[in-house]
């Protein structure tokens, strides 16, 4: 099992895999905070097909003149409305709007991004209360009730797949150019696999995965098998996981 995680690791962790993935709207910056905010952003509509998340996630910082740390935190009310008529599935204007109104809250008065998810984090060395916590700040202003369910609320069961992503690219930095690891107070050994229908497929396949929902408790059980395979970085198999049901269907 582990020859086979490994092989295919690294036959999909390569700078190739940018090219087709949501993470390649990060790739377009080189500023530490418009890595971070375009990442999270991405990371927020990632469901539904690739080209369409990638397709909005780049028509998203598009509107921010490519500029999303300067957009954050110099924007004015009536900037907001360069975002009417934006959708993606059920996520719209008024859920984007918000999003932007909270990542200015995040910077000006926590720290930022990094910041907010390591204090949390390192309080008890614990991702899931890092994401808790994240909500509850992310939340914190007054909010449209109908955003609320899109942001993953792990203390509810669920699996948070796109925060978990979130994480990975900005935690993770094995050198081979696809995730960013610029947080480096967050151990990779803590980060959950983002689990979606494509790594629990296979993960049940593999029998690394028994739990029939995807929730908090199979993302549990399945990081818990994968770190016994490396348990210094359990979520690079998301490559192996992932590449093998999108490449290799």
């Amino acid at each position: 099992m582990k020859s086979f995680l490994e092989e295919k690791y690294k036959q999909y962790n390569t700078p190739q895999f940018i090219e087709s993935d949501p993470i390649q709207i990060p790739h377009l910056f080189e500023k530490k905070e418009d890595i971070e905010i375009s990442s999270f952003l991405t990371a927020s509509i990632a469901w539904g097909n690739r080209k369409m998340i990638i397709r909005n996630a780049k028509e998203i910082v598009r509107r921010m003149d490519f500029a999303p740390y300067d957009f954050i935190t110099n924007f004015l009310e009536q900037d907001l409305t360069i975002f009417n008529g934006f959708v993606h599935r059920t996520f719209n204007s008024c859920d984007l709007k918000f999003f932007i109104r909270s990542l200015r809250n995040i910077y000006q008065n926590h720290g930022g991004l990094e910041q907010l998810f390591t204090a949390n984090y390192q309080e008890k060395n614990s991702i899931k209360q890092a994401l808790s916590a994240f909500r509850q700040t992310f939340f914190s202003i007054p909010y449209p009730q109908r955003t609320t369910k899109h942001v993953s609320n792990v203390d509810k069961n669920s699996a948070a797949k796109r925060l978990n992503m979130f994480l990975m690219w900005l935690v993770r930095n094995d050198k081979n150019g696809v995730h960013f690891g610029l947080w480096k107070n967050i151990s990779p050994s803590h980060l959950m696999l983002p689990l979606d229908v494509h790594t629990s497929r296979i993960g049940r396949e593999l029998g690394l995965l028994s739990r029939k929902q995807n929730d908090w408790k199979a993302v549990e059980e399945i990081t818990a098998n994968l770190r016994k395979f490396d348990p210094h970085d359990p979520v690079k198999y998301d490559f192996a996981l992932f590449g093998y049901s999108i490449f290799e269907k």
